[in-house]
């Protein structure tokens, strides 16, 4: 992979991922192939929420079919526990674990039940979570993948991610962890999940790439641009965030963001630094 740099305006985000990401994940989805015997190869795309993880997936998906490749995608967010199983997890182990998107909140076991069922050629149903209703779809509504897959796009906010130190867990980053997790349960559950049952779905991963954002502090904007895009949307049953709310919310995801773009640049097979308009700023 060519080191490559960009520079642009910085008037306005750009509306769909630039070609030279897709083009050069379409390198990675091709190296993976070459010489491969058994299918789907797995594409991992990391990115913090707002990223453009979902929208360079579906481009990846629309460039596979113009390649002749089957190819299909699955979100980290479509494997979530359901509602009441989340709510569950809250009681039993700690009430920060009925907020989706931490590991310890993923059906782990599905996706890799999936990855198996794809490997085998078997047809598939691929979850979809619906985060208007916080539960994951009715299984007569999922889609169905046919045999000969070659390539799974799978994406997610921490998908690839490794465990921090349990030293490291000591000190809270934020004053979510501070205030409702003082004794560091909930970010050590979290940590347990992620280093064990997630690495054994992490290793199915072919390829990974990363999506970095400049730094955590432009995930709120990122974030607060997908609630006014639902909002503009005004589809029945979405709940629109304000402010403080997506404030929150993220700060549930502080901690494992800054690890993930400390931590997976020097190992993952692409990275993407973006500035704080989405646009690539080099790619290596």
């Amino acid at each position: 992979m060519m080191d490559r740099k960009f520079h642009g305006s910085a008037d306005r985000p750009a509306p769909s991922p630039d070609p030279a990401i897709v083009e050069a994940i379409m390198e990675q989805v091709h190296s993976a192939l070459a010489g491969r015997r058994m299918w789907p190869v797995v594409i991992g795309i990391c990115g913090a929420q707002g990223s453009g993880k979902s929208t360079a997936a579906r481009a990846l998906i629309e460039a596979c079919g113009e390649a002749g490749l089957s190819a299909a995608a699955l979100s980290l967010d479509d494997l979530y526990l359901g509602h009441e199983e989340r709510q569950e997890l809250s009681r039993a182990v700690h009430p920060l674990l009925a907020t989706r998107g931490v590991p310890g909140t993923h059906d782990v076991m599905l996706g890799l039940d999936i990855l198996d069922a794809l490997e085998a050629g078997f047809p598939v149903a691929l979850p979809r979570f619906d985060k208007a209703s916080d539960d994951r779809l009715a299984e007569r509504d999922w889609p169905i993948v046919q045999p000969g897959c070659q390539v799974l796009v799978f994406e997610g906010w921490c998908v690839g991610a490794f465990p921090q130190a349990s030293s490291a867990l000591v000190d809270p980053v934020n004053a979510l962890e501070a205030k409702e997790d003082g004794d560091g349960r909930w970010r050590r559950y979290v940590n347990d999940a992620l280093g064990d049952v997630y690495q054994r779905l992490f290793a199915r991963i072919d390829r990974l790439v990363l999506l970095a954002s400049p730094g955590f502090e432009v995930v709120h904007d990122w974030r607060l641009e997908q609630e006014r895009d639902l909002a503009a949307e005004k589809r029945k049953g979405v709940h629109v965030m304000d402010e403080d709310r997506i404030a929150c919310f993220i700060a549930h995801y502080e901690r494992l963001t800054r690890w993930i773009l400390s931590e997976m640049p020097a190992r993952a097979n692409l990275v993407i630094q973006l500035d704080a308009r989405r646009r690539p700023l080099r790619i290596a």
